[in-house]
């Protein structure tokens, strides 16, 4: 199933590892691990965040994806699930309509 992650960093510990250089080497590694399909970095609510599409085989997978994000940068981690057009399409929203009309 795919899954909207995304991470909010603290400036801190963020701003450290930026000054030490380690936060590059560190990005990478947890990118090499949790393989997203596609991954963005950006501004969230006035910090640093990264934006993660990725694919959850099994609920108990979810650590393995936040983890890295908690214990290198103390980040704030959400996760959404994703739905294709085609996946829409298979809800049968038209019969939950009728059900719950």
């Amino acid at each position: 199933m795919k899954m909207l992650l995304t991470a909010e960093f603290p400036l801190e510990p963020f701003n450290s590892l930026v000054r030490s250089g380690k936060v590059g080497e560190i990005i990478g590694r947890i990118l090499e691990s949790i393989k997203p399909e596609t991954a963005y970095f950006t501004e969230q609510d006035g910090k640093r965040g990264g934006i993660f599409v990725i694919n959850v085989q099994d609920p108990s997978d979810l650590p393995a994806f936040a983890e890295p994000f908690f214990l290198n940068f103390q980040a704030n981690c959400k996760f959404r699930i994703l739905m294709s057009p085609e996946d829409l399409q298979k809800a049968g929203l038209e019969e939950l309509g009728k059900k719950w009309a």
